[in-house]
């Protein structure tokens, strides 16, 4: 099996974006906390991209760890590389949105801090938003990497949607999506902002890859060139709802409606999408229909809700009475 540790590219040189006051054509946006152990092999993989003219965007989400340190140590080699750091953690999905809205590119990467990407992918991605106006995301295909960089296996994304119809797209990621590494492809910044962004709730960067197919198509590029760790302080190794709840916004208390939301999130994304009435009137019901199949844990979210708010209410002298109430004649 091979480790990661075998993707080597020269370095590119510590020159900035364009050297005058141009932005660069791509920023890698990496929202991080406590990511001190694979931090500088993300790093590593960004600032040794063939392609040059990008920044690095760091979003430290208030580390009690050695990441703020190395971020600075980067950024003090490299002018590319802007570190920011949040005052106190504002959860994965505000840092996820933070680290967008301070970067300054034509198109954007997401680079999870404990992820790597090989020396070609944005180069390779670039290329074809350049050259395909229709395409609003491209990525490269997955590999499934262990915490030593050793290959656990290769992934099926399937999310190469290059369907003319918005329509066909829209059903197809959310009948496709399981783990969604395509959001570390790259995408037109412009199309990303008129989006939702990553919300306060469990499964929002579901949402965001569904609504994205609603601007355009996806574009696989098909070579293994992304790499996603595998590792037990990964988000995705956090099961238990308010712990991952927690994790995205650390703000957010209660028992959370979560397959609601995904519905509610559907709907609003193709309300603000510039499309036809009788397109959007399609794409809602597929919504519907997928609320429907979803219809039994939609139940259980309103159910396991009644029963915090009955705990709470007793907890508080105010236990909910679960009888009717009398009928006056």
């Amino acid at each position: 099996m091979h480790a990661v540790g075998t993707l080597k590219a020269s370095t590119v040189g510590n020159s900035s974006c364009s050297g005058a006051m141009m932005p660069p054509r791509v920023s890698v946006g990496m929202p991080v906390y406590n990511g001190e152990r694979f931090l500088p092999q993300a790093i590593e993989s960004v600032v040794t991209q063939t392609f040059a003219d990008l920044e690095l965007v760091i979003s430290d989400n208030a580390s009690t760890d050695a990441t703020a340190d190395i971020c600075r140590a980067y950024a003090r080699r490299d002018r590319r590389i802007r570190y920011f750091r949040n005052a106190t953690n504002i959860g994965a999905a505000r840092n996820f949105n933070r680290v967008f809205q301070l970067s300054l590119g034509e198109y954007y990467k997401l680079a999870n801090a404990d992820d790597v990407s090989a020396p070609e992918l944005v180069e390779n991605c670039a290329a074809v938003l350049d050259t395909h106006p229709e395409v609003v995301l491209c990525y490269a295909q997955t590999t499934l990497i262990d915490e030593d960089g050793v290959v656990i296996q290769e992934y099926d994304d399937g999310l190469d949607l290059r369907s003319t119809s918005v329509v066909e797209r829209f059903r197809a990621a959310l009948q496709r999506v399981r783990l969604v590494n395509v959001l570390q492809g790259v995408v037109r910044a412009s199309t990303l902002r008129r989006t939702g962004l990553e919300g306060s709730y469990l499964g929002s960067d579901v949402v965001l890859l569904a609504e994205l197919t609603l601007y355009g198509q996806f574009w696989e590029i098909p070579r293994r060139l992304f790499f996603r760790r595998l590792h037990e302080r990964a988000a995705s190794s956090i099961h238990r709802p308010v712990a991952q709840l927690e994790f995205i916004d650390p703000s957010v208390k209660g028992t959370p409606l979560c397959a609601w939301r995904h519905q509610f999130e559907r709907m609003e994304s193709i309300r603000r999408a510039p499309l036809a009435p009788s397109v959007k009137l399609a794409l809602l019901a597929i919504v519907l229909r997928s609320a429907v199949s979803d219809r039994r844990n939609l139940a259980r979210e309103l159910v396991e809700r009644g029963t915090a708010l009955a705990r709470r209410s007793a907890r508080a002298g105010h236990p909910v009475s679960r009888e009717l109430p009398q009928r006056r004649h």
